[in-house]
């Protein structure tokens, strides 16, 4: 299926690796010319590489902190400037810290709504003319953590919830222009989830890589855990025209191993 993002320019943030890379690669392939982004230099620009193996658009790296205002702003430039536009914004950024609600202090929950909301509010803020100049979108990358609390993970479990009620806000107020959904993923194979079965089997609780990949899934009902670019793949539909009816949404994408209902 052609979705039709040949020529468009998107930005992904924290896309040196994971989900966000993942998702840049999904668009790149898919024709998009894509900023990624990342902190680190080097796996920037090893992302980078990957992805313009499979790319058919241009593939433009920015280092920056989703935490620094002008870092951000910069990011949004950098894509303007180079393709002429910004047609589609991805937001993507790691995890806070996991922990019980008494381990955490007010650092702590300072920092996690800086890094998962104060960054998506100061992106839409320097994307927002940009997008509705022509109609763009807005993904918005969280977790299946919004649905269903999990546990040592309260940082996440609270403050993510703010990232979909601002999704589903935007999704109003820049309609028609702007389309604006999230994708709340579960357990997928990135490289965090593969150090830390790498650990397990060092520490001999499993006797390979695989039997510990395996035991992730006992409990998926597909039987596994995700490939990242299935979830790229969903991001860069939700992108695309072919979605034109989809807005204000959270899509679950953990292979059915949620409880809720909705």
């Amino acid at each position: 299926m052609d979705l039709e993002l040949a020529g468009d320019a998107a930005l992904v943030t924290a896309s040196s690796s994971g989900l966000g890379k993942a998702s840049a690669t999904a668009l790149a392939r898919e024709g998009a010319n894509v900023v990624i982004n990342g902190r680190d230099e080097e796996r920037l620009a090893e992302a980078r590489a990957e992805i313009e193996a499979v790319a058919t658009g241009e593939v433009v790296a920015q280092q920056g902190d989703l935490t620094a205002a002008e870092d951000v702003e910069a990011m949004v430039q950098r894509t303007v400037d180079e393709f002429g536009g910004l047609d589609h914004l991805v937001t993507s950024a790691g995890g806070p810290p996991s922990g019980a609600f008494l381990e955490t202090t007010d650092e702590d929950w300072y920092q996690a709504f800086d890094l998962l909301v104060m960054s998506v509010v100061r992106l839409v803020r320097a994307a927002e003319p940009h997008l509705t100049e022509d109609g763009g979108t807005i993904v918005n990358i969280t977790s299946r953590s919004v649905k269903e609390a999990i546990d040592s993970l309260v940082l996440s479990n609270s403050v993510r919830m703010s990232v979909i009620g601002l999704e589903k806000t935007l999704s109003k107020e820049l309609a028609p222009d702007v389309r604006v959904n999230a994708v709340l993923p579960g357990s997928h194979e990135t490289s965090r989830i593969e150090n830390l079965v790498e650990a397990a089997v060092e520490r001999g609780e499993f006797d390979s890589y695989e039997e510990g990949m395996q035991a992730r899934g006992e409990s998926v009902p597909i039987g596994r855990i995700g490939d990242p670019m299935e979830l790229g793949d969903t991001v860069a539909y939700l992108c695309s025209p072919r979605a034109g009816n989809i807005n204000g949404q959270a899509v679950v994408i953990d292979g059915g191993s949620g409880s809720a209902n909705l």
